[in-house]
């Protein structure tokens, strides 16, 4: 389950507003709006100076670690000798990740000293491409070893460990670049105790699931007579342990970790800045990207079809989730929307399979 939130109650008054319920009222407008001068007004700031910012180190350390990042990843994939690309690579990924992690940071600084500003946090764009990176660098510490020590890191506890780590890397990017800065509160990201009311909007969400899977089956159908159609992201499970790891996987640790930055951030965040039905729609279209980034063939072709396939049938439930989670201001509605959504995938493909 999401922590628990240490945070007080709600903003006190001159702290923006909670965006307004989508499903009933006009879109939320930034509270920043053309035409009206802000109160501070901050130093101008362009991309390459140091000139003006509150924290010039953060920021060179950044663009600088990420540049050699960049180039050593660059490098790592032309090496020809045996065994040094994968180092290469692995230092790559560590400037990069410092790189982004600092930027990020810069960024929060920088935004955190803006009132005239609804939000103000780092990009969850941003953000994302720092647990992306971290993410790289995790796994080829935690799973080089173990693998050399016999684990499948195809087989489905490797899969569970994975999103363990994910998981982790989500909720330690969000309390250091946001919760951190004081750009969001973890309750105005919906993290709080579970009560009675978390339940219940954990049944609410996982009842909307039903509707939700029949629209991907029916967009699904219709994309397959034009496209590849993605294969399942889990691995096979051959025996009680993965399927139970797959089902784990599935319902629990990646609806919790993906609800909590999709929705309960960057919703949240977008949201504020673009208004509600803003935020729905572009927090779905983020969120089915990052799913396509994940997809990897050897066939460009192949691959290309099965990234759009992927991405067009991932936007009804990106939508739902996002409109859930404003509409009933809950993170548990989203969580259980997205739990029960892959729960029933799952055991409809392990029914499917069984018969066959």
């Amino acid at each position: 389950m999401t922590p628990a939130s240490d945070e007080g109650p709600l903003p006190p008054a001159g702290e923006p507003e909670p965006v307004e319920d989508p499903g009933s009222i006009a879109d939320t407008e930034p509270e920043l709006r053309s035409g009206t001068e802000p109160e501070f007004a901050a130093p101008r700031l362009t991309t390459f100076s140091l000139e003006g910012r509150v924290v010039p180190g953060i920021y060179l350390i950044g663009w600088v670690a990420s540049l050699l990042g960049a180039g050593l990843l660059f490098i790592s994939f032309q090496a020809n000798v045996p065994g040094t690309g994968q180092w290469v690579f692995l230092v790559a990924m560590v400037l990069l990740g410092i790189g982004l992690t600092f930027a990020a940071g810069s960024q929060a600084i920088e935004r955190s000293r803006r009132p005239d500003l609804a939000y103000r946090g780092p990009s969850p764009v941003l953000a994302f491409l720092v647990v992306v990176v971290l993410t790289f660098v995790a796994l080829i510490v935690v799973l080089a070893p173990l693998s050399a020590l016999g684990l499948d890191v195809r087989s489905p506890a490797a899969t569970t460990l994975n999103l363990v780590i994910t998981m982790i890397l989500y909720v330690t990017v969000i309390r250091l670049l946001v919760v951190g800065p004081g750009a969001l509160t973890w309750r105005e990201m919906g993290v709080v105790r579970p009560d009675s009311g978390a339940l219940r909007d954990l049944l609410a969400g996982a009842l909307l699931a039903i509707p939700v899977v029949a629209v991907t089956l029916v967009l699904g159908g219709l994309l397959s007579r034009f496209l590849e159609p993605t294969p399942s992201a889990l691995p096979d499970a051959t025996d009680a342990a993965g399927i139970v790891a797959n089902l784990v996987s599935a319902a629990i640790l990646a609806p919790i970790g993906e609800e909590l930055f999709f929705r309960g951030f960057t919703t949240t965040a977008w949201a504020r800045t673009s208004g509600a039905r803003a935020a729905i729609v572009r927090g779905a279209l983020f969120f089915a990207f990052a799913h396509v980034l994940t997809l990897f063939d050897a066939s460009f072709g192949t691959g290309v079809q099965r990234a759009l396939f992927s991405f067009v049938a991932l936007l009804p439930v990106g939508l739902a989730l996002g409109w859930v989670f404003l509409s009933r201001r809950s993170l548990y509605a989203a969580i259980g929307l997205h739990s029960a959504f892959n729960a029933i995938q799952v055991l409809a493909l392990l029914a499917v399979t069984s018969a066959s």
